[in-house]
Parts: structure tokens; sequence; C-alpha cells
């Protein structure tokens, strides 16, 4: 959207407050002058309309041409995100709001694949609709004509198959026409060099979706040769697919009877999106030999490619050097991408990254070429790894922060999307909660947050954030944010309920666990043992008062009852068996607390000494002489020390009759 102009600069058009203010001037008030706005400009206020003003003329403002998305962006400026409310990719459709994370994932990726199959069906079938019933016509929405028109053996009908991007059928019709010995034109060949640089010789469903199961095993055996060899492995061997020898791109471009720089390129791109590095370069070399020049977006291939096939760090960095000297000496300008690669490789120099990643920032100051969130992710990358960043210099992570606030991003890098949930890492290993909290008001300015990538990303960025909250910052600081983010922006997971729950211990406010376990129920996370666990320990730790037992008693029945409900039943330790019992027993309820230790012999568990000393005091609350006793004999069966000393407390504090002594 054009920016408006100034109030005096012409008589446009404001923005103010996300409310569209007319363009003409306001009732009552008349512009006259050479020019509205300039300095002989006079504003009479029509105190009479039946006065009559008379000048030499009225200017009206000039046209002002606004955006096409003006009046929706103004709209949407006034709109916030509802933190309770579930995320605005699942509103279509009420039913299928998720309430646990589970159901997240699952929904967001039944979402996407019902988006997926429509479109399959819509392209593959378009003659189900042809039928246009929008007004106006919007081209996106209607169905791709993907049937080929055109089948004589010609030129045209190869540039057809091109343009519907049909791997197969292009090949075999260039084969057709190099059989009936048509020439075809370096363009349209460069053309479908591309096609198969990038797709390689699979269709673009099965090269985005699928591999082959033959090459998948062959793959796996070659990654579990490395496994027993002890050989370095990346997770990029057994994904995607690989360069294959003599394949459709490396045929076709031995056949070209001509070839120019855009051809070369195109193989070098290809060779390096399918892995082929060794021969990327290989290419290179020709290219060179036959004295032609690459482009700026073969060299960030190649520089990419530099750290697969050196393996010290020097001789990286010697490549990547060599390749910046030639961009330089043909007259290639660096783009921001060509930047990006080198901060990325650098990442794999070790220490002599950093040195040289400075430098590499001082260049991009020079060729005035801004950074993106991706340049400043692999600056990060640069300076700290996963393992080590609390030990790392953590002076970059400050000044990186100091370069972004109060700046809007959009899309540049396919990296862009790693910043925030990297640099949130990093406030999280150097627990700096005021760091955070500037990275989270870069991420709320503008459109910011459409930079935080997909779900997956933005769910580690959230948790991330949660995590340095409950750890740093006050609990009820940390229960705000809790409110904030859930489940409006993620789902936390069990390891951040887990951090909530030992917040509310550092804080002395166990009385909050029930809360808490309600929200845990609806996350999904009350069948994993490791919560159960926690929150049955801190509610049993310490007694409490009679108001807060009867809560935790109630905690604990419902923990209870949602494990015999469960699919696959906890299974009980002696320890989570013993807690609840305390919990019943603090609380009164005898029933339920002589249930749990009959859980303990079905489970065969041993109750603690603490178990049976709570247990004799609730019964003794109630006076029930039988009961005391059975316990007693529960305890010898289960041969525990302390046998002979509660059976001579249960002789001195219940009144027994001769038989039951």
């Amino acid at each position: 959207m054009a920016a408006p102009e100034e109030r005096g600069g012409g008589g446009g058009g404001l923005l103010r407050q996300g409310l569209l203010l007319p363009l003409l001037p306001p009732v009552g008030v008349v512009v006259v002058g050479a020019a509205a706005g300039g300095p002989k400009a006079r504003v009479f206020e029509v105190a009479n309309l039946n006065k009559v003003v008379t000048e030499e003329r009225v200017v009206l403002p000039r046209r002002k041409t606004w955006d096409k998305l003006a009046v929706l962006q103004a709209l949407a400026s006034t709109v916030h995100r509802d933190p309770t409310a579930s995320h605005s990719v699942f509103q279509d459709d009420p039913y299928l709001m998720p309430r646990t994370s589970t159901e997240f994932r699952l929904f967001f990726m039944s979402k996407e694949s019902g988006e997926n199959a429509a479109k399959y069906i819509v392209n593959k079938h378009p003659r189900f609709f042809e039928k246009d019933i929008a007004e106006p016509h919007i081209p996106c929405l209607m169905p791709e004509n993907m049937e080929l028109q055109l089948e004589e053996v010609t030129e045209a009908a190869l540039k057809e198959r091109i343009q519907l991007r049909k791997v197969k059928a292009a090949v075999d019709m260039y084969d057709q026409l190099q059989q009936a010995g048509t020439s075809v034109s370096l363009e349209t060949s460069n053309s479908l060099l591309d096609l198969l640089c990038f797709y390689g010789d699979w269709e673009p469903v099965q090269a985005t979706h699928s591999v082959d199961n033959r090459e998948l095993e062959e793959q796996e055996e070659g990654v579990e040769v490395q496994k027993q060899r002890g050989s370095m492995w990346r997770t990029s061997d057994i994904t995607g697919m690989k360069w294959s020898e003599k394949n459709n791109a490396e045929r076709m471009f031995s056949l070209m009877p001509e070839k120019n720089a855009h051809s070369y390129c195109a193989m070098i791109r290809g060779m390096v999106k399918h892995r082929a590095h060794s021969k990327a370069f290989d290419m290179y070399t020709d290219l060179l030999n036959n004295r032609l020049k690459g482009d700026v977006y073969t060299f960030n291939a190649l520089i990419s490619s530099a750290v697969e096939v050196k393996n010290k760090y020097v001789e990286r960095w010697d490549l990547i050097e060599g390749l910046l000297k030639e961009m330089a000496q043909q007259n290639v300008q660096p783009n921001l991408l060509t930047f990006n690669c080198v901060l990325k490789s650098l990442g794999q120099c070790g220490s002599l990254g950093r040195s040289m990643a400075v430098q590499t920032l001082s260049e991009m100051s020079v060729l005035h070429i801004e950074p993106s969130l991706a340049t400043y992710d692999h600056l990060l990358g640069v300076f700290y790894k996963s393992a080590i960043s609390a030990c790392g210099p953590t002076d970059i992570i400050y000044e990186v922060v100091d370069e972004i606030e109060g700046k809007n991003f959009y899309p540049q890098d396919p990296a862009d999307a790693n910043f925030f949930s990297n640099a949130m890492r990093i406030c999280l290993d150097i627990k700096d909660v005021q760091l955070a909290y500037r990275l989270h008001r870069v991420v709320e300015m503008g459109e910011n947050w459409k930079m935080m990538g997909d779900m997956s990303q933005q769910t580690s960025y959230c948790g991330r954030f949660l995590n340095l909250l409950c750890m740093m910052e006050h609990l009820d600081v940390a229960l705000k944010w809790y409110k904030e983010l859930v489940p409006s922006m993620f789902y936390p997971n069990s390891e951040g309920m887990l951090d909530l729950l030992q917040a509310l211990d550092a804080a002395s406010r166990l009385d909050m666990i029930p809360r808490i376990w309600k929200d845990i129920k609806q996350l999904g996370h009350g069948y994993r043992p490791v919560i159960v666990e926690e929150v049955l320990a801190l509610m049993a730790r310490e007694k409490q008062p009679s108001e807060t037992q009867l809560a935790f008693a109630d905690c604990a029945a419902d923990v209870h009852e949602v494990q015999e409900r469960s699919r696959i039943p906890l299974d009980w330790t002696a320890t989570s068996l013993g807690n609840c019992a305390l919990l019943f027993a603090r609380a009164g309820r005898t029933q339920e607390t002589w249930s749990m230790l009959q859980l303990f012999k079905k489970h065969n568990r041993v109750p603690s000494d603490l178990v049976i000393s709570e247990v004799l005091s609730c019964i003794k609350q109630s006076n029930n002489p039988d009961q005391a006793l059975h316990l007693v004999k529960l305890a010898a069966d289960f041969s525990l020390q302390s046998t002979s000393k509660l059976a001579e407390k249960v002789r001195k504090d219940f009144q027994l009759s001769e038989e039951q002594r």
C-alpha cells in the first residue's frame, strides 16, 4: 500500500487509527488557492450557508491510489488474537477444534492433507469443476488445465509438456524429436534441462512426497554400513533423492549440440540440489574451460556445497573465499542469499567461522545489503552451538536483538523461519528473561509473527519462552503468560507442564495443583506416568490446611479414575500408590485409603512405613478397631519391619476385646 501523504503535502487521504479518512475535505471547509496545502492556500470556515465566498478557483485533492488490500488491512488492524480460543487455522469447523496437544497435531495434519487431496481431485478431474460462481473471477480457485492439448511431435508440444511439468512426457517428446531429426531451440532445451535438474527423473508429486522403495532400501543399507564403519553420516543421506548415474539430465546435456552458460548453471544447481556435490564442482570447471560465466544462484549453490567436498575447516574457507573472488572477477554481484550461504557454511567451520563471520557482515554493510532473519540465524549458529550456548560469547545475541528491534521483516530466505525459535533457545540457555521479552516484542511488532515458521517451530518458540518464564519469573507472571499463550498459540508438551508444576513448587503455591491438573487432563497429558507421579508427589510431600487437603484428595481420586479409564493403564509404582493413599488418609477418606492399600497387593508393591502410619491415623479418627487389626495383618503380609511397633500402637490407641488382643 502506498504511503499516505502528509497533511499539507497535496491534500491526500490519511490512514489514522485503522480508519480510512475521506479523501475530500470535511463539510463546511473549502480549500482554495493556487495549490491545496501550499503556502498561498487559504481555508475559510463557512459560518453562514447563505454567504457566498468569492475566490479565484477551488482545487480538489489529487486522486490517491491505494493497495487492493488497503481496506482489508485496515480492518485486520482492529482485530487481535483471542488468547482463550484455538488457533485460527482450526476455526473453520468448530467440531475440529483441538482440545489436546495430540488432537492439535492430528487436526493440523489432517487439514493440510485434506487441502492436498482436494487440490489433487480438482486438478485430476477439472471437468467436474468448470462452473465458475465467483464474481469477480478468481483464477487461483479454478482447476489447472493439466490435460495435454498437442499430440503431434513438435517443439510446441514439448513446450506444453514442460509448462505442465510432465517430466516423463517431456523426455519422451524430446527423444522423438531427436529421432525425427528435428532440431530443438536452445531456449527450449534449457527449459527442459531446468525441469529435469529440479525434479530429477521423477514426476513432481513423486519428487515431493515419496521415494522409490527400492532406492530407500539401498540408502538405508548404505547408512547401516556407514554406521558399522563408524564414519560420519547425515540425516540428508537417508532422505530425499540422489543424483543417479547417467540420468536424463546428463544424457540430454551430452546430446545438446549447443550449450550456453544457462545450460551449465542448471546442471550445477541440479547436482547440488540432489547432493552430487563433487560433480557440481566438476561441471563448474567445465563452465570455466568453455569461457562462460556463472550466475549468482550457481555461486550460491557452490558455496553451500563447499562443506560437503572439503573436510578441514581451513580448506572449506579457502574454497568459499576462492568462489567469492571468482564472482568478483566475473562481475557477478552477490545478493543476500550469497552471504546467507557463506554464513551457513561458516557454521560448520569451527572457531575459524567466528572470525570470518564478522568479516562477512562487514562486507554486506559495504555492499548495502540489509540482513534478513536468516542472516542473523546463521550468525547465531556460528557463535552458539545447541549444547554449549550458555558457555559461548553471549554478547552476540544481545547485538542481534539490538539490531532487529523496531523493524518489520518479510520473507527473503527459506531459513528466515528458523530465527525466532533458535534465538529463544539461546535466551533459555543463558537464562535471560529480559532478553526473551525483547525478542517477543519483535515477534509482536507488525506482521513479524508470520516469520515464526510452521506449527512445529511456533510450538518450539512458545515452549522455550514458557519454560524460561517458569524458571526465572514470579509465578503470577508465568501464569499470566501461560493463559496468554495456551491454547491460542500452542499446546504445551509434558515437559512444559512439568516446568509449570516446578514453578508452583518454587513459589510455594501447591494449592493450585488441582487447577493445573484440569489443564493437564485437557491437554492429553493425564496418562503420562512422569506427570502423574510428579503431581501426586508434590501434593503428598507436606501436610496442608484441611481445605487444601480435601482438594488434593479430590484431585488424587480424579487421577486414579483417569488411569482406570485409560486404554493403557498406568503401571503403578509403590511411590504413586503410597502418595494416593497418603492424600486420602490425610483427608479422612477411609474407604478410598483402604482401596489404595488393596492395590499394593494387586500390583505386587510394598507400602512404606509412612503410608502405614498415616493410614493408621486415619483409622484412629474414625475409631474402627477392626480396620486397625486388618492393617496390622496387611503389614505382616508385606513383612514390614515396623509390624511389631504397629501392633503395639494399635493395642494402645484402640479399645480391643480379649479376642482381638
